[in-house]
């Protein structure tokens, strides 16, 4: 275990709030938004080995900052309720300090929500190779060098010149990091891929990205980070560039604050299956097996928490597919995507497939990855980026046969595979939905209960008549039908 760190910034306040920075950055750029939040919150900045204070200390990989964060938050003892904030690499160490909470970590007790500014995604960091070779070598050049270089990296990741003393300092902190420490986390660490090990976290998140960041910017966080977060919402500060807090610290400090006044969430979020529906469900009109198969499907589904097949992007992709296909309003939705993927992971299907396409996991993930080319080739930016239309535009495309866009990617899918492909999709998203016992009972289907486990003493439908339902069946049936039947 690591030396524990000591707290830069500390604030007395109903709650506490643990704060990483950006690569180049320390604890420091924290306290303009500690100062706003002065007796809201209780502020303890921690600097990252091999920057700030803590520009002696090793270990630069992901885990290792984890580690040594986690230390440091036991000694900072923030007790009860508190939340993590994590600015671009730091966002990417709170993600994985994120991860070891839900999972039980004792250290970690009582983390209640997470704020990603301009995040480092949990796949690798978008950035090109040409740039990381430069940022690579001026950090161990001469002097003049490194300050000239230092200025311009501040004022190329803020979308309008920072006031002074913030420029000079900010100048000052990646002067004073490791260059051990910066090379590791442009070589390596950025480009670690924590996607499956993070997972999908349930805690609430603030997301955020400045319009003017061109590696992680609105764009990035909405395709690489917010599908790992089933809590997470997107706040876009326009015209802010990468230094979120030194930039726009009214605007960090609001949603740290407002982040922290919400009440815990609720866990279950399925669909509610109506009582006289769940009634019938429950009779003896309905057999041993039946009624175990619809109470099981009634239940929450967890299986969207840790995805195996496909990876939390992938899987984001497809509910926005889907989402397109078989919309759902309100609260209690029915996640298709994930009972998809959990099939897709157990081996399980239908049966069946076109001969032309791979076998049915192989044709998902690489139908998600042609429409994302599609997406990027057309819009530049990623399916999961595009608004309503824009990604009906190519579902449509795909219905009928057509090219998504000028070239198929590599393990992509043509126009004839992608026309099968999507005929598949909606056929299995028409099918989890109907099985349900809530869109069963909203559609008023009562043939569960056309006999228990004595077909002999318990017979199924006597009476035939329109409008003449049995007596047996719910009040809740009679009124769903559209047409005055009882949905026999």
């Amino acid at each position: 275990m690591p030396n524990s760190p000591a707290p830069h910034t500390t604030i007395p306040g109903p709650c506490t709030v643990v704060c990483l920075h950006f690569l180049g950055g320390s604890a420091r750029e924290w306290e303009p938004v500690a100062a706003l939040l002065d007796g809201v919150a209780r502020i303890v900045a921690l600097d990252l080995p091999g920057f700030g204070d803590a520009a002696a200390v090793s270990g630069y990989s992901v885990a290792a900052m984890a580690d040594h964060v986690a230390a440091g938050i036991a000694a900072a003892d923030p007790g009860g309720r508190w939340y993590l904030a994590g600015h671009s690499m730091g966002a990417k160490v709170a993600l994985a300090l994120a991860r070891r909470a839900e999972d039980g970590a004792p250290d970690l007790a009582g983390l209640a929500g997470l704020v990603l500014l301009g995040g480092s995604p949990p796949s690798p960091e978008p950035m090109s190779d040409d740039k990381r070779r430069e940022m690579m070598e001026w950090i161990s050049a001469d002097a003049e060098t490194r300050r000239r270089k230092a200025g311009e990296f501040v004022d190329q990741n803020t979308g309008s010149p920072l006031g002074e003393p913030l420029r000079t300092r900010a100048v000052e902190d990646v002067l004073r990091a490791s260059p051990a420490a910066w090379t590791a986390w442009l070589r390596d660490g950025s480009r670690e891929d924590w996607s499956r090990r993070i997972g999908i976290l349930r805690m609430p998140a603030v997301v955020v990205g400045g319009t003017e960041d061109a590696d992680l910017g609105t764009a990035a966080q909405k395709a690489l980070t917010l599908p790992h977060l089933a809590h997470g919402r997107l706040v876009a500060l326009d015209g802010a560039g990468h230094l979120l807090p030194l930039e726009r610290p009214e605007a960090v400090a609001s949603l740290i604050a407002g982040l922290a006044s919400e009440e815990p969430l609720l866990k279950s979020e399925a669909p509610t299956v109506p009582e006289p529906y769940r009634a019938l469900i429950e009779s003896d009109r309905v057999n041993t097996r039946l009624r175990a198969a619809l109470l099981a499907r009634a239940e929450p589904d967890g299986s969207a928490d840790r995805p195996v097949y496909l990876d939390p992007v992938e899987l984001a992709q497809l509910r926005a597919v889907v989402d397109r296909v078989l919309p759902q309003d309100g609260t209690g939705r029915i996640d298709i995507a994930a009972q998809i993927e959990a099939r897709l992971a157990a081996g399980t299907g239908d049966g069946w497939r076109f001969a032309k396409l791979p076998a049915d996991g192989a044709a998902y993930r690489a139908a998600l990855r042609t429409l994302d080319a599609a997406a990027r080739s057309v819009h530049a930016t990623g399916f999961l980026c595009l608004d309503g239309g824009e990604q009906d535009a190519f579902l449509q495309a795909a219905a009928a046969g057509e090219p998504l866009s000028h070239e198929v990617p590599v393990d992509g899918l043509d126009a004839e595979e992608m026309t099968l492909w999507f005929e598949d999709l909606r056929s299995d998203a028409v099918r989890i939905y109907l099985a349900h016992p809530a869109s069963l009972a909203r559609i008023g289907f009562s043939g569960i209960g056309a006999g228990g486990d004595d077909a002999e003493t318990l017979p199924g439908f006597v009476r035939v008549g329109i409008g003449d339902p049995e007596p047996w069946e719910s009040s809740a049936l009679q009124k769903s039908s559209t047409l005055g039947e009882t949905g026999r």
